[in-house]
């Protein structure tokens, strides 16, 4: 996992071609007037998903995993938590859909570690990163996030 600003990932992260599309998508400009729901940045190799909505305090998040997929979860307003973990920590709890490319799981009370996003940060994760989103810092709070899909 990386957690960076926009301004500072491409010095930090070894970029790859896609990668690359990635970032250069989120650093266009007037990101915040998509409408949510999937945009095109190049067929199944990257793509971005335009997320709104209200954290949630959660006392056993859900987490999540992905195989064929990074994701960059990059926050345009707001602030977030996202439990992170190694995946051998999940227990699994509904098992790979390969059509979705996601499983689910929990990881035990203590085992996980908060990553709190602001407005321009973001969170790369990689198959190997258990994620729970959309937590709540203290109170829940309106986010905008984009989650641009990068296949592997």
């Amino acid at each position: 996992m990386i957690v960076s600003d926009l301004n500072h990932v491409s010095r930090q992260a070894v970029l790859s071609p896609n990668l690359k599309k990635a970032i250069d998508f989120l650093r266009s400009p007037d990101l915040h007037l998509l409408p949510d729901g999937r945009v095109e940045i190049d067929g199944d190799r990257v793509f971005a998903l335009v997320q709104r909505f209200e954290t949630k305090w959660s006392a056993a998040p859900k987490f999540e995993c992905h195989q064929k997929y990074i994701d960059i979860q990059f926050v345009l307003s707001g602030e977030e938590i996202i439990g992170w973990a190694p995946t051998e920590r999940m227990e699994i709890t509904a098992a790979y859909d390969a059509g979705k490319d996601i499983s689910f799981g929990t990881v035990a009370k203590g085992q996980w570690t908060p990553v709190h996003l602001q407005a321009g940060q973001m969170a790369v994760l990689y198959p190997e990163d258990g994620h729970a989103p959309k937590m709540a810092l203290r109170n829940p709070s309106a986010v905008m996030k984009i989650v641009v899909k990068v296949g592997i």
